[in-house]
């Protein structure tokens, strides 16, 4: 009986978000998250920007679009909820100790996408 190979994943997965304008989603992951803007197609279809080992695309959809859900680790979650505050990320739940056990906020971009920083 033959032998099956495992597949290896060789790094980590690069979420792709939905959104309407990729230059103005470039943006704003540069000015709230401190990302740089890596790359964009000729036709502003596809772009992408780089935060230390993170990598985000974009890819330009037309409305209505269904968000992306990401879920975050924080190892300090307080100086990150911290941060956020400061350069005016869009919180729309405070940090808190959630009944899971888990403390947690959540943070939506522009177009809806919705990231859980979480730490626990």
């Amino acid at each position: 009986m033959p032998t099956q190979q495992k597949l290896l994943i060789a790094g980590q997965p690069i979420p792709e978000l939905p959104v309407a304008d990729v230059e103005r989603a470039q943006q704003h992951y540069r000015d709230i998250f401190n990302f740089e803007i890596a790359w964009l197609t000729p036709g502003k279809e596809i772009g992408a920007v780089t935060n230390g080992t993170a990598t985000i695309f974009f890819r330009r959809r037309e409305a209505p679009f269904e968000p992306a859900i990401h879920w975050v680790f924080a190892e300090d979650i307080d100086a990150t909820y911290q941060d956020l505050q400061t350069t005016g990320a869009n919180i729309v739940d405070p940090l808190e100790l959630k009944p899971w056990g888990i403390r947690q906020f959540t943070v939506q971009d522009l177009d809806g996408n919705i990231f859980y920083f979480h730490h626990g």
